[in-house]
């Protein structure tokens, strides 16, 4: 099954990392991720830039509205996610703590389940796999 790990903190603290903090985090999370990936358990990932640069389109009951940054105002914001292929809730869940070991400070990480599907028919190299 896979599995999307959402990603959540203060984007302003971790905004105001030093370059060495930062890296240093990112040091951290890459021992996280490269024994996911000799595992084969770890599928795309991404780091979201800060929600300064967001857009939003915002679907009301006429026509939508396109909005200059995020969607809702909260005190976490998403800032990156993992998608990983995991047996069981629990693994993931060890998954999800290995990484808030990595990183400081405070946030979150959602735990979703992934639904995949082809709206034109599935690729060939998934059929193939």
């Amino acid at each position: 099954m896979q599995y999307a790990i959402l990603c959540y903190n203060q984007e302003d603290v971790v905004g105001a990392w030093t370059k060495e903090e930062d890296d240093a985090v990112m040091a951290r999370l890459m021992v996280v991720q490269t024994n996911l990936a000799k595992q084969g358990k770890l599928g795309p990932t991404a780091r979201l830039l800060p929600t300064t640069s967001a857009t939003t389109l915002r679907k009301t009951a006429g026509e939508p509205m396109v909005i200059d940054g995020p969607f809702a105002e909260t005190k976490e914001q998403f800032l990156g996610f993992y998608v990983v292929n995991c047996d069981t809730l629990e693994e993931v869940i060890q998954i999800a703590k290995d990484l808030a070991i990595a990183n400081p400070g405070v946030g979150s990480y959602e735990i979703r389940p992934v639904g995949v599907f082809f709206p034109h028919g599935a690729p060939q190299e998934a059929i193939d796999a």
